[in-house]
C-alpha cells in the first residue's frame, strides 16, 4: 500500500509541482522559472473566463442534484412492493459509461433530428439549438449531469432516511405535527451528516467536470461552457504547455481544499451532531 501511494500518488503530485516552476514544451529541454506560470494565470482572461463557467456548472448543478435525489429519496425510501425497479431505474446511469451518457445526450440535443426538439415539434414548439447557444449549452450540459449522477446521492439519501429512529416519528405525531413539519423537524436534521457528504463530494465531482463538456460541446459555443480541467487539457495536451497546465492543476487542487476546509469548518452550524444531542 505504502509502495503503490508513493508510486501512484505522491510522486506524480511532487512531478507536477516541480512541472508548475517550469517552462517544460513537449519537446526540448524545460527550465525553471520559479512563479511565472503562477503569475501568468493571475493576469491570464481565459483563466478567468472558465473559473467563471467551473462556478456557473458547480452553482446549478450542486443544489439541483441534492434536491432532486433528496425528492426521490423521499419517494422511494417506502418498503413497497416493485419499489426497487424504480431505485433500480433512478440508479443505472451511474453505472452508465460517462462518454456514452453523453453521447446519446448530445444526440437528443440535436437541433434538427435530436430527440428533445421533435419532442417539442410535436406541441407546436420550435426548439433551439441548444448545444449552439451560449445561454443554453451550459444549462444543458448541467441537466446532463445531473440526471447521470443523482442516482448515487439518492442511495445515500434512502439510506439515511431508514435509520432515523421511528420512535421520532411516532413522537412527532403524537405532538400533531404534519407531513411537511415531521420533515424539516425530525427528518431533515437527522440526516444532515448524509447531506453535508453528499454536498462535499458532488462540489469537488463539479470542479472536475470534463467529459461531459469534451463530448458535448468542446468548450463551446464561444468558451462558454470552458471550465477549468478542460482548460488544463487544452493546455498540456493541445498546446504542449505541460508546465502552465501542472500550476492551472495545482490552482484547482487549492481552490478545492478550500472549498472542502470552509464546508469541514461550516458543518457545525447546521450538521446534526448525535453527541450535542
Amino acid at each position: 500500500m505504502v509502495l503503490g501511494f508513493t508510486l501512484l500518488l505522491l510522486f506524480p503530485m511532487g512531478l507536477a509541482l516541480y512541472m508548475s516552476l517550469t517552462d517544460w514544451p513537449l519537446l526540448g529541454d524545460h527550465h525553471f522559472i520559479g512563479l511565472n506560470n503562477y503569475r501568468e494565470i493571475m493576469v491570464d482572461k481565459m483563466f478567468w473566463r472558465v473559473l467563471g463557467n467551473t462556478v456557473y456548472f458547480t452553482a446549478g448543478l450542486v443544489p439541483l442534484n441534492i434536491v432532486l435525489a433528496l425528492l426521490l429519496a423521499l419517494l422511494l425510501s417506502k418498503s413497497l412492493r416493485g419499489i426497487g425497479v424504480f431505485r433500480t431505474a433512478i440508479f443505472v446511469p451511474v453505472m452508465t459509461s460517462l462518454i456514452v451518457w453523453a453521447i446519446v445526450w448530445k444526440l437528443m440535443y440535436a437541433t434538427e433530428s435530436g430527440l428533445i426538439n421533435q419532442l417539442l415539434l410535436m406541441i407546436g414548439i420550435k426548439g433551439p439549438a441548444w448545444l449552439y447557444n451560449q445561454d443554453l449549452a451550459m444549462p444543458a450540459v448541467i441537466v446532463t449531469s445531473v440526471l447521470k449522477n443523482v442516482g448515487l446521492n439518492m442511495v445515500l439519501f434512502i439510506a439515511a432516511i431508514q435509520q432515523v429512529p421511528r420512535s421520532l416519528y411516532e413522537a412527532a405525531k403524537l405532538d400533531g405535527a404534519g407531513r411537511q413539519k415531521i420533515f424539516f423537524h425530525v427528518t431533515l436534521p437527522m440526516i444532515t451528516p448524509t447531506v453535508f457528504l453528499t454536498v462535499v463530494m458532488t462540489v469537488i465531482g463539479s470542479l472536475k467536470v470534463f467529459g461531459q463538456i469534451y463530448v458535448m460541446t468542446q468548450g463551446g459555443p464561444s468558451n462558454s461552457t470552458k471550465v477549468l480541467v478542460y482548460y488544463i487539457w487544452e493546455k498540456a495536451f493541445k498546446l504542449f504547455q505541460f508546465g502552465y497546465a501542472s500550476a492551472l492543476a495545482y490552482v484547482l487542487f487549492f481552490i478545492v481544499m478550500i472549498l472542502t476546509l470552509l464546508q469541514w469548518q461550516l458543518r457545525k452550524r447546521w450538521v446534526f451532531n448525535e453527541s450535542d444531542a
